[in-house]
């Protein structure tokens, strides 16, 4: 997710000239001032009487300052931290917010989202919900090779987008996908929409900001993206509004309650390799999330805690940024990190799942998650038909004829032809494939349930109920990703297996979604 430092712009000011009358206007107007060589009359002064006048002028100033009001002292104070530059930071917010930056596909955002629910409940603040990106908008770059956007620097692109987001009308909070009410309902966390906290902190209605009108809209935007600079962390932190954590996954792996760990090195390190190619320094070390940016720290105090990226993997026997699997002195947090491990769809997406599978395949069935075109996967091909290859022939000796293939791919279906998936389309004898389009009725009429349930507006702090009931009346969401979600939870529902793309996260998911057996249930 790009390493091209963001520098702010210098403010110049420029200087100004004052008038004639204004340059003497301490000397007297009836005397001439003297020639520059005329010599004075030697002043012999008492050192006695120099420091009775410097006492007795100490004297009066401590009596008018123990006469001056509080209040007066208290507005001057105040005025003195009022820094006009940053109005949102003055606004009345009487929470504790949590703001990150998602980023990649949308099954690397669910991680995420999952790791800031958990930063937010150990830091005790109510969580920004972000919307759900496109794939690939704002990428992170590889943390093992030390090489990855500074978190300030994926703030600014997320920020960008979201307000891309909004312009286009293609707005969908990630919580209109996945079902976070047990956990709203239970107070395991409290959040806000991403909408709602924007209109607070940059002091504008929300139901603007999403018009398509965008000639008319424009200063609104440029407001937007003036505002979201300050939250990016561009302009620093600002005390009692910002803190910008600029720690990210070269430097920093996150802990909880894990001992005596804490500011201990990590075990994975940059090797002296690549420190002499790359030529950097980086050292990661181990630090304790609560003791870092919880009470006594820096960060307590601030209305905003802004991290970069909240993605992590494990890597050569290391997270590569967060670290927490437990918490074995805060049963809060425990029984939190147990609930995260799985966050299913929202019923509207499930219920399209098993719809299709019970409808349309009418069978027992395979599913083939074949991710082809992808990053690294478009070099995999082999491997990722070799797997494929292997389920089928066990399932030959054992299934009835044909076996049912639902096929869960990003290779277009005209592109088939010469692959082992043209092979399978080809042997009707043996093999029935399924897949679904993103034209098919039963996408689109999830899309439209999707845009009337208004999911995320629903949860936490919303105190502009009625504005954004304004806002979706003038904003119908565009849901973009619905065939992905769909052809997840139809891959839950394979009785006859799954076989999945090696090192997927959309893999990941849908073993997850396996395991916690989604499918069961009535629609």
């Amino acid at each position: 997710m790009q390493t091209n430092e963001h520098v702010p712009e210098a403010n110049i000011q420029g200087t100004t000239t004052k008038p004639e009358s204004m340059r003497n206007i301490f000397t007297l107007v009836n005397k001439s001032p003297k020639p520059w060589n005329a010599k004075r009359k030697p002043q012999h002064r008492s050192p006695l009487l120099f420091l009775l006048v410097t006492l007795f002028t100490f004297i009066l100033l401590f009596i008018a300052y123990t006469n001056i009001p509080n209040s007066l002292l208290s507005i001057s104070s105040s005025s003195n931290t009022q820094n006009p530059k940053f109005p949102q930071c003055h606004r009345t917010l009487d929470q504790k917010f949590v703001f990150y930056a998602p980023h990649s596909g949308f099954s690397n955002q669910l991680q995420e989202f999952k790791n800031a629910i958990l930063m937010a409940a150990i830091l005790n603040r109510t969580l920004i919900v972000p919307p759900v990106l496109d794939h690939h908008a704002v990428t992170l770059g590889s943390c093992p090779k030390f090489r990855v956007s500074t978190p300030t620097e994926i703030r600014i692109s997320v920020w960008d987008h979201v307000i891309e987001l909004l312009r286009s009308g293609r707005y969908v909070s990630i919580a209109d996908i996945v079902d976070i009410s047990s956990l709203v309902s239970s107070s395991a966390v409290q959040v806000v929409d991403f909408r709602v906290f924007a209109s607070l902190w940059c002091g504008m209605d929300i139901d603007l900001a999403c018009l398509n009108e965008v000639d008319k809209q424009s200063s609104l935007f440029d407001s937007l993206k003036q505002c979201g600079s300050v939250l990016s962390g561009l302009n620093g932190n600002i005390d009692e509004c910002l803190y910008a954590v600029d720690e990210d996954c070269r430097t920093t792996v996150w802990t909880y309650q894990s001992g005596g760990e804490d500011g201990v090195l990590d075990s994975f390190q940059a090797d002296e390799q690549l420190k002499k190619k790359k030529k950097i320094s980086y050292t990661r070390r181990r630090r304790d999330i609560y003791k870092s940016l919880g009470p006594g720290s820096i960060a307590e105090l601030v209305t905003v805690l802004a991290f970069g990226s909240l993605f992590t993997t494990p890597y050569k026997g290391s997270e590569l940024y967060i670290d927490i699997n437990r918490a074995p002195k805060d049963q809060r947090i425990q029984s939190l990190i147990k609930k995260i491990e799985f966050v299913p769809f929202v019923p509207e997406i499930l219920n399209a799942g098993k719809k299709y599978a019970l409808e349309a395949i009418k069978a027992p069935f395979l599913c083939a998650q074949l991710r082809l075109l992808d990053g690294q996967f478009k070099n995999h091909w082999k491997a990722t038909f070799t797997g494929l290859k292997q389920k089928l022939d066990s399932l030959r000796q054992k299934s009835p004829r044909p076996i049912h293939i639902f096929v869960m791919t990003d290779l277009p279906e005209g592109n088939w032809t010469g692959s082992y998936l043209g092979d399978l389309a080809k042997d009707t004898e043996y093999f029935k494939l399924y897949f679904l389009r993103e034209e098919n009725e039963l996408v689109a009429q999830t899309a439209k349930k999707l845009a009337t349930s208004e999911h995320g507006l629903r949860y936490g702090f919303n105190p502009l109920s009625v504005g954004v009931t304004r806002m979706m009346k003038h904003c119908p969401q565009r849901f973009s990703d619905v065939l992905l979600y769909i052809e997840e939870t139809i891959c839950s529902c394979a009785s006859l297996g799954f076989v999945g793309t090696a090192g997927s996260t959309i893999a990941e998911s849908i073993e997850l979604m396996r395991k916690y057996d989604v499918c069961s249930g009535q629609i």
